[in-house]
């Protein structure tokens, strides 16, 4: 990175390109941390760009977060100057419609491998750096799709629920270390993740949606703040409180009405 001599922070964010990550990134730059940001595109070079006019120094990564490989290449970018990382917002992820038996397995896997494999790896690498200096935050963006069980999107939802008990636990073990590890569990957010998971033809596809830069800015707030989780947005945390209460089989029966192919309005 350009500036090695500056005394700033420096957050890494990953799945930056666009969406949520981007405004993650965009919060962190708002409040003076250099940027080391990644994602599996090339739009990652616009976004530092970008990024670039609020001052700080800013190093894309072109990367494939779904394997240790693209994992260990940011790594050795973040690494390059020796500067401590602040601030990990774990956020790259990657979703899939469609019933499961008619998805092609490798991209199935390819979802698991990018918001499971690849995130924890990149926060256990970081994170034990972290633990060592005796302080540091983590944000995942996991999701209220967690909190119920995803027909039509059942890979995404059991990756998101894995996600959300994940932070939960780190959480508690590093309760004592000075890092703090906080959730972000967003509801449906107007970002391209619909389309490129197929989804554009469900209900949910056509739905409203939130804001990505709103979302962002909670968990962002929530992270700087040590909070454990935070739902966005006032439905998002009603339907995360019925999921709670909720029979599964009922979620599930309510989840297919959202996301089957073609439930979308004609």
């Amino acid at each position: 990175m350009a500036d090695t001599a500056s005394t700033k922070g420096l957050a890494v964010v990953t799945g930056a390109s666009t969406g949520i990550g981007y405004e993650l990134a965009k919060c962190a730059a708002q409040d003076g941390y250099d940027l080391v940001i990644a994602a599996d595109e090339a739009r990652i070079v616009q976004a530092a760009a970008n990024l670039k006019e609020f001052g700080v120094a800013v190093e894309a990564v072109d990367t494939d977060l779904s394997t240790i490989q693209g994992v260990d290449k940011l790594m050795e970018r973040v690494e390059a100057d020796g500067r401590s990382v602040d601030l990990l917002m774990a956020n790259a992820g990657r979703g899939l419609g469609k019933g499961f038996l008619d998805q092609d397995f490798a991209e199935a896997r390819k979802v698991v491998d990018t918001n499971i494999i690849g995130t924890i790896y990149l926060v256990q690498q970081i994170g034990n750096h972290m633990r060592a200096r005796g302080q540091g935050r983590i944000l995942l963006t996991g999701s209220i799709a967690g909190f119920m069980p995803g027909s039509y999107q059942a890979i995404y939802n059991a990756t998101k629920a894995f996600i959300n008990s994940f932070s939960f636990a780190l959480r508690e073990e590093l309760k004592e270390s000075g890092v703090t590890v906080s959730c972000l569990m967003p509801g449906a957010t107007e970002t391209e993740f619909f389309k490129r998971a197929d989804l554009l033809d469900t209900s949910i596809g056509q739905s409203k949606k939130d804001d990505p830069a709103d979302v962002a800015r909670i968990g962002y707030d929530a992270m700087l703040d040590g909070q454990g989780d935070v739902v966005s947005g006032w439905k998002n945390k009603l339907q995360a409180a019925v999921a709670n209460v909720t029979p599964a089989s009922m979620l599930a029966h309510q989840h297919a009405k959202m996301a089957k192919p073609a439930s979308g309005e004609k």
